[in-house]
């Protein structure tokens, strides 16, 4: 079955929840997880269709947290998240390739772990692999703002996101700062219920270096050269500590660096995804 690459949603039931997924091409199965906050269709704008022209069958999916999926507001663990990931690759017949960014990571390289089974290679964008006083400030801010009902000015906002997730190299064009500035603006504030039980995955986090030397695939770990979010330090660690890791480093690039360089990245992930389809 060829499978369009503009795919429309579908959901199933899995793991107790609700989780909406699109499938698209044909091919070796590969699972794209997406960071905190984000839906699954932003790997569509470059990822998602360069994968699925070099002969790949992609499924990007929404988080529980992310609506139309379970927001499952009470909240939830990474653990939960994992399981959720494992249920949804079940589903679909993996195992899988599986590639994550930020937190989609996190859980993927916590899903290697896990169930090595279902993961035949690993991709990590952007990844961290144990809480720093830098990310448990942000997080327990983030947590405050919404927990306190306080919306900045769009403006600020907008500006505060570029600031922390695009490279300096990007926001010194003014044309592309201006372009950015408006892109973020247009999506607006985040202010979910499920995206405030994501953010208090952050609140629990743990040193995970020690454990991910137990993970067996074959694993990409890419960092971005400018991520102030998650400094690309992070993600070497990360490298370190898994034995069959290959790490690269992208320039000119901050946390949304999949976006800001998609080619540099398209072209790792391809790469590596050949050598182990």
């Amino acid at each position: 079955m060829t499978r369009p690459a503009v795919a429309k949603p579908q959901t199933a039931e899995l793991n107790g929840i609700t989780l909406s997924y699109t499938d698209a091409g044909s091919g070796p199965l590969v699972v794209m997880v997406m960071g905190t906050g984000s839906p699954g269709r932003v790997w569509h704008a470059h990822q998602q269709p360069a994968l699925v022209k070099a002969g790949y069958r992609v499924v990007t999916f929404d988080n529980r947290g992310i609506a139309p999926s379970s927001e499952c507001v009470e909240g939830f663990t990474l653990a939960d998240m994992v399981a959720d990931t494992a249920a949804l690759i079940e589903h679909l017949g993996g195992p899988a390739l599986v590639v994550g960014t930020s937190l989609g990571a996190r859980i993927t390289q916590e899903l290697a772990l896990a169930r090595p089974d279902l993961v035949s290679a690993a991709v990590m964008l952007a990844t961290y692999g144990r809480p720093t006083p830098m990310l448990e400030a942000v997080s327990a801010g983030e947590r405050e703002l919404f927990d306190q009902n306080i919306t900045l000015p769009d403006s600020y906002h907008a500006a505060l996101t570029a600031h922390l997730n695009l490279s300096p190299h990007t926001l010194s064009d003014d044309r592309a700062a201006r372009d950015w500035l408006d892109i973020i603006g247009f999506s607006g504030q985040v202010r979910s219920r499920g995206v405030r039980a994501q953010l208090g995955l952050h609140d629990r986090e743990q040193n995970r270096l020690p454990a991910y030397r137990n993970v067996k695939a074959p694993c990409l770990v890419v960092g971005f050269a400018d991520d102030r979010t998650l400094p690309s330090y992070l993600a070497k660690e990360v490298s370190e500590a898994i034995p069959s890791a290959e790490y690269r480093e992208i320039e000119r690039a901050g946390h949304y660096g999949y976006l800001e360089q998609p080619d540099e990245v398209n072209s790792l992930i391809l790469d590596f995804l050949s050598r182990h389809r």
